[in-house]
């Protein structure tokens, strides 16, 4: 499946969990509760506040690993002049965010840091569900 299949499949609008494709291009579905969408505005709101970019909440970006959904990302006014509005964006905004539901483990959001990164982002943030961020950035050259 490819990600314009999904996003145009009326069966899998309105679900109340995110969906994202992995490499085979089947569907992974999380289920996410209230607390993670408020925390989802609160990081959104933090974000609002760099200039220079769009604030996006539930970012489709082609990883090497299929689609994944950023829970919130910042994106540079010039890399979206670069991209356009393209669903999904086939390099990853500047900063992706995920927020880290009780069922994801520190493994799966280093692996997804890893897949943004490859996509081109500088940062992903991990912030859980009681707020406390983890910045992960590629590692420094020698």
């Amino acid at each position: 499946m490819q990600w314009a299949e999904v996003i145009d499949n009326p069966w899998l609008q309105n679900l109340p969990f995110k969906i994202e494709l992995n490499r085979w291009g089947r569907i992974e579905m999380s289920p996410a509760g209230n607390r993670h969408g408020a925390v989802q505005v609160d990081v959104a709101s933090t974000l609002r506040k760099r200039r220079g970019g769009k604030v996006i909440v539930e970012c489709s970006v082609q990883t090497t690993d299929g689609v994944r959904v950023a829970d919130v990302a910042w994106l540079s006014n010039k890399r979206l002049k670069e991209m356009g509005w393209v669903t999904p964006f086939p390099t990853a905004p500047e900063i992706c965010v995920e927020v880290m539901s009780p069922g994801n483990t520190w493994a799966e959001m280093h692996m997804k840091a890893g897949l943004y990164m490859q996509a081109g982002a500088i940062e992903v943030w991990v912030v859980t569900t009681d707020g406390k961020t983890t910045i992960i950035k590629p590692p420094a050259n020698p």
